[in-house]
């Protein structure tokens, strides 16, 4: 960060995570590929597997997990449902809500996404220090809540002008 200046344009906070987002998108199209899911695709369905063993899931943690609309979330679980992985069972307390349940499909294909994110994080944290990677997460913490925290603002003003 020696000799950049806030006016850099190669010290744009916003344009260099969606930089690296994209990176990281390419790398797991790359390595998902062969599975037929996109990495977001992916990366639900782990969710999903892995959170299921412990409690029930439904889409609302899903649109919380990943920090997605409602209609993001309903595209993939839709998708997710329509190609097998996973199906939806509606919970006796309230017909309305409905739990998400990965299939046998899902489990057989859920030791290759846990090997595909591990290698990936790997990756990513390699040549790293811990406590440089302790401060990035939560710097990204921070950053993330700031957003939240502007989009709760702005909703609250849509609001009071309705």
């Amino acid at each position: 960060m020696e000799g950049r200046n806030e006016y850099d344009s190669t010290y744009h906070v916003g344009r260099m995570i969606n930089g690296l987002s994209h990176q990281l998108k390419r790398q797991m199209c790359a390595l998902e590929e062969e599975s037929g899911l996109t990495n977001m695709q992916s990366l639900v369905l782990h969710y999903i597997a892995f959170q299921t063993v412990e409690r029930d899931i439904y889409q609302k943690d899903v649109e919380k997990a990943f920090q997605i609309r409602r209609s993001t979330a309903t595209g993939i679980l839709q998708f997710l449902e329509k190609e097998g992985y996973i199906y939806r069972e509606t919970v006796e307390r309230d017909a309305r809500l409905k739990k998400i349940v990965p299939t046998e499909k899902t489990k057989e294909l859920h030791g290759h996404i846990i090997s595909n994110i591990r290698y990936m994080e790997a990756l990513l944290r390699k040549d790293i220090p811990r406590e440089e990677l302790e401060v990035c997460i939560h710097v990204l913490e921070r950053m993330s809540a700031n957003l939240a925290d502007y989009e709760n603002d702005r909703g609250k003003e849509t609001t009071k002008h309705e």
